[in-house]
């Protein structure tokens, strides 16, 4: 805007004159004192004589005024000021008599500079504020860039409203107190031509008056910052024709529920777009000279444009310093926030004064969840760590859904912004927190063991400190375990590596242990670092069964990666300790495995000794599943040698095992192969592909997609069937995908 001449008014005149004695345009003083230029614009044009005490302070010390300017110009400015409040309230009907005629008038900030991107965002508002009366509320995490969004798309249509645009930050998220209702009336009002004298004293009346002059007139009303619905409500404009934008960190359902609004959500920026914002602030061409490096930064400021902004302001401020030196810096998480603060503004300051708006239960709860050591939790891990209940965890998570500071990504999974959680794990959560969800996947892992493989031994003994969650996720059957498995397999691959990291290590093994079904399940997803570390940690934990049954499953790992020499010396060492402990079930189990090794050397007599006498240790201590597992291997290392009718009556003999009628598992898809092998080697060949089909499906419909190729191989070797062909294909494509 242009300075204006003065009005011949004495504080108008005088405020004019100080402000060109101190060098300032309008736009340099309003925006030193916190107000708008049209603000300003008014009171040097004498169109508003006696602005509020607070205002003219700030004023003054925008302007660097002597305390006797200062006094002089309060005094000229108290004169303009009503003597008496005014009347109580003024009906809307009588709005006409207190308004003077106004000019269109324009509260909004200045338009946000190196606005980049959030094409999708700018039409969403554009569709929110379509219709009547519309309310857009556009919503999201601290420092996404929510009010620049919202002002950028302002700007860009203030011609869509001719009869004014109003602004007023209701500070819901700051340290500096949030404004009444009625000091955001008493600047709109005033823009809309009411003399300050013709105010309503209540805030019903300054409402009724507002949305009185509102409803016949083409305005947009942004309310920035708004903490909830109801500091929302009152400043309402409700006319047909006006446009109502709030910006929030969080969701304010109620605004949705009572005025219809239409919620806008704002996430981070991509790639694309989050360097194109660092080089609105660094310039294209040095941005351009290190562009793995400004990715980056884009990565490790999580799209975040107020952690993207502190990141160029400390790159602006030294030309020299290229943006790898800044990235390398960023890498340390332990340094990350503090580098993305400048001053009293930045990512830490953001998060404070969105938790500063929760209850205390709340954000102890959010502290808690900082220590938890993976990207996802579920109630179950949310009400271990913070020691409570899952039912009063999901309340917590909700709430803090509400701010933004996680994310519901699946039904009952919340996550956080990689900046949020680093937050989070910057405050004082107590001293058993990772203990205690480490002892939730202990518990979580042993449930759906049972449910994945009901029947079997028990892993292992719980740690002698070990924290009983409250309760304990349930699984109806081994679908239900599976499913889970694949859903934490991340989650818990982190927890291992954080227990290690603690010296944790009696709950390390354990944690790894646990995994063994979807182990099972999916043998060929690299699994040997993880049972390594577990290794190790059983290891340090002086557990010898920890170690004999790691030992087993590495060196089965390792035989399935084609490592044999390799496995074959756990296999011996798990053995060697089994018989040492006088275990014969876990003695056993190394006996399996260690013939699949001697099978894999093209040893299948000594393979189908070790299982035979595999098989007499089971017996011996009256345990079926192993005796059941030695079966199908010795069925399977008698086929590979071409005895077939040993292999199908070692398999017929397996199968009758099989304690649970109308199930599936993975030994009775592979005893079912074999048993199909074999007919199939005795000249029986339409049982043979019965059962070989049976095999498949079984595999299919549970998943088991390495069972699932096995089978169609096989069948492929006796029929060139189309279909056969197609499902062989696709099975093999979603075991290379998943590998």
């Amino acid at each position: 805007m242009g300075t204006g001449t003065p009005a011949d008014g004495d504080f108008g005149v005088l405020l004019h004159g100080l402000r060109r004695s101190a060098g300032f345009t309008q736009e340099e003083l309003a925006q030193a004192a916190g107000i708008s230029v049209r603000a300003l614009s008014y009171m040097e044009r004498g169109r508003s004589r006696g602005p509020q005490r607070r205002t003219v302070s700030a004023l003054a010390t925008a302007l660097r005024l002597s305390p006797q300017d200062a006094r002089e110009l309060e005094h000229l400015a108290s004169r303009g000021r009503p003597r008496q409040p005014g009347a109580a309230q003024v009906p809307p009907a009588a709005a006409s008599e207190a308004v003077a005629p106004a000019d269109s008038p324009d509260l909004l900030p200045r338009a946000p500079r190196g606005f980049h991107g959030r094409a999708a965002e700018l039409a969403a508002v554009s569709r929110a504020a379509a219709g009547e009366a519309p309310v857009c509320l556009v919503i999201g995490p601290a420092g996404v860039g929510k009010t620049a969004l919202v002002l950028h798309w302002a700007h860009q249509n203030r011609a869509a409203f001719p009869d004014g645009r109003l602004h007023a930050d209701l500070r819901g998220f700051g340290d500096t107190g949030e404004p009444s209702a009625m000091e955001v009336l008493r600047e709109f009002l005033p823009a809309l031509g009411v003399a300050h004298g013709r105010i309503p004293e209540s805030v019903n009346g300054a409402a009724a008056l507002f949305r009185s002059l509102a409803a016949d007139r083409q305005l947009l009303v942004v309310l920035d910052n708004a903490r909830d619905s109801e500091q929302v409500r009152p400043l309402l404009p409700g006319g047909r024709r006006c446009v109502t934008v709030v910006t929030s960190r969080h969701r304010l359902p109620g605004l949705i529920v009572t005025d219809t609004a239409r919620p806008v959500a704002v996430d981070v920026l991509g790639p694309t777009d989050a360097t194109m914002l660092l080089a609105g602030v660094l310039g294209a061409e040095r941005v351009g000279a290190e562009p793995a490096a400004a990715r980056r930064l884009a990565e490790l400021c999580g799209g975040l444009p107020l952690a993207l902004r502190v990141a160029a302001a400390r790159l602006a401020q030294r030309p020299a310093w290229p943006l790898g030196a800044m990235a390398a810096e960023l890498s340390d998480e332990t340094r990350r926030l503090s580098l993305l603060d400048v001053e009293d503004t930045g990512v830490r300051a953001a998060l404070r004064l969105t938790l500063q708006q929760l209850p205390e239960d709340v954000t102890r709860f959010f502290a808690h969840l900082g220590c938890h050591p993976g990207t996802h939790v579920d109630r179950y891990a949310a009400a271990a760590l913070a020691d409570t209940d899952p039912a009063a965890a999901e309340t917590c998570l909700e709430r803090l859904a509400v701010a933004h500071l996680v994310t519901e990504t699946a039904p009952g999974r919340w996550t956080m912004h990689d900046l949020v959680r680093l937050y989070a794990r910057s405050l004082d959560a107590g001293p058993d927190a990772l203990k205690r969800v480490l002892d939730h996947y202990i518990a979580t892992g042993l449930a759906a063991v049972a449910a994945a493989e009901p029947g079997n031994e028990e892993c292992f003994p719980l740690p002698e400190d070990f924290l009983a969650p409250a309760a304990v996720r349930e699984f109806g059957d081994r679908s239900a375990a599976v499913a889970w498995y694949a859903a934490e397999r991340d989650d818990l691959t982190l927890a291992v590596a954080a227990s290690h990291a603690a010296a944790l290590h009696e709950r390390t093994w354990r944690i790894a242990l646990t995994l063994w079904p979807l182990i099972v399940w999916r043998v060929r997803d690299g699994w040997a670092p993880l049972l390594e570390t577990a290794l190790e940690a059983a290891r340090a934990d002086a557990d010898q069964h920890g170690q004999a049954r790691i030992l087993n499953v590495l060196g089965w790992i390792l035989i399935e990666e084609g490592r044999v020499p390799e496995a074959l010396t756990h296999l011996e060492a798990a053995r060697a300790l089994a018989s040492g402990a006088g275990d014969a079930v876990a003695e056993a189990n190394a006996l399996v495995v260690v013939a699949m090794a001697q099978a894999a050397l093209g040893s299948l007599d000594e393979a189908a000794q070790d299982c035979e006498r595999a098989v007499e240790l089971a017996r011996r201590a009256g345990d079926r599943t192993i005796e059941k597992l030695a079966l199908q291997h010795l069925a399977r290392h008698r086929a590979d040698a071409g005895n077939w009718r040993l292999a199908l009556d070692t398999a017929t003999q397996a199968l009758a095992l099989h304690d649970r009628p109308g199930t599936t598992d993975i030994p009775r898809t592979l005893l079912l192969m074999v048993k199909g092998e074999a007919l199939l080697g005795l000249g029986n060949e339409t049982e043979g592909i019965r059962q070989l089909d049976l095999a498949a499906r079984e595999a299919e419909s549970s998943g088991y997609d390495d069972g699932a190729v096995r089978a169609l191989g096989a069948l492929l070797r006796v029929s060139a069937d189309a279909g056969l062909q197609a499902r062989y294909d696709a099975a093999l494509a979603r075991l290379s995908t998943r590998t």
